[in-house]
């Protein structure tokens, strides 16, 4: 074993996992294994790291401990949400908070999983994770809900409407988002304005909608049913959507999508009808995805944060695990700021004839 100078006690400094690992002559990852009880240490090298904290007066830094122990947390997003750019800035932020929390991020996709194979696959989940952060539309789901319940594993839902007593929630208000957008439409003068909905298995997509109509009935306008179609989330219902939108003898001057990815696609069928963005038809998304800027001309849309939503889910899953040793159930209920954007996809209409 390496000599190592005792100087740092005789100063009252504190010895460091370095001058340990030095001592013992193996690599402070080593030292770190050993002293957090990892069994993937041969117990030779066991026996010279602790000669040397004995030597040495090594005294573990708790936090340190704290954060190693962490690593063994498994947290588990799971998804089949049809948007990819929603899907990778969940991912974005659901790694960045594991990150920051030292925690193990175990991702996987259940599409195409009927409902009792999610509720079984949420059994088995419940057996192998500390908790679980659910984006939509999965976190709709009562049974996969109530089989993580039942094994007394933490949930978050995520941009989910609903609130109940038994799982967390990290959301923005869909309905004052919804009223806001369609506000700034009428404030420039539309009044024929086309939704497109979002997924019907989603509450997210309802708030939404009530949100518009709500705008609409303080304006004292008359929700127009044909000028409302049924959209899921996807590029390709988008593209439906504003076919039967914009092939109406009378068609909308804008048109208010639920989400980014469907709002490009209306984008895309005004450029194929020989329409001018937003000279022609003004177009609203919602979420601020990349999808947002990726399309000519830019979209206004609603800004839902969904990299720090799922950033603040995992804080939130990481102190109920820590709470739920103490057997103290707590349910929280965050609800973040949502923000309009403004770009150039919006303009006064041309006419309202």
């Amino acid at each position: 074993m390496a000599t190592t100078s005792k100087s740092a006690r005789r100063k009252g400094r504190a010895v460091t996992i370095h001058e340990v690992a030095a001592a013992a002559e193996v690599s402070p990852m080593t030292v770190s294994r050993v002293i957090n009880g990892n069994a993937n240490v041969r117990p030779a090298t066991r026996e010279q790291v602790m000669r040397a904290v004995r030597e040495l007066g090594y005294t573990p830094n708790l936090a340190a401990r704290s954060l190693a122990a962490a690593q063994g947390t498994r947290i588990a997003l799971i998804y089949t949400n049809p948007s990819g750019a929603y899907l990778s800035e969940l991912l974005v932020g659901a790694l960045r908070g594991a990150a920051r929390c030292a925690v193990q991020l175990v991702v996987d996709s259940w599409d195409g999983l009927s409902a009792e194979a999610e509720r079984s696959a949420a059994r088995a989940l419940g057996r192998s994770v500390a908790g679980v952060l659910l984006p939509p539309p999965l976190c709709e789901s009562k049974g996969v809900v109530a089989e993580l319940v039942a094994a007394d594993v933490p949930v978050v839902a995520l941009a989910s409407a609903r609130f109940g007593d038994d799982v967390s929630h990290v959301r923005i208000d869909d309905f004052r988002a919804g009223r806001e957008i369609t506000e700034y439409l009428l404030s420039l003068g539309h009044t024929r304005i086309g939704f497109i909905k979002g997924h019907p298995n989603q509450t997210a997509s309802t708030r939404r909608f009530e949100g518009f109509q709500a705008a609409l009935a303080t304006a004292g306008i008359s929700l127009d049913s044909g000028l409302v179609q049924q959209g899921y989330f996807t590029y390709r219902s988008g593209l439906e959507a504003a076919e039967k939108l914009l092939a109406r003898r009378k068609p909308p001057t804008a048109i208010f999508a639920s989400n980014d990815d469907m709002a490009a696609a209306v984008v895309s069928v005004a450029h194929r009808r020989g329409l001018e963005v937003p000279r022609d038809l003004s177009v609203v998304g919602y979420d601020d995805t990349s999808a947002a800027t990726t399309v000519w001309p830019e979209l206004s849309t609603v800004r839902q944060p969904i990299a720090s939503m799922a950033d603040s889910a995992m804080d939130i899953l990481v102190r109920a695990i820590n709470r739920k040793e103490k057997d103290v159930h707590m349910v929280v209920d965050h609800v973040v700021a949502h923000e309009l954007v403004r770009r150039d996809s919006v303009a006064p209409p041309a006419s309202q004839d």
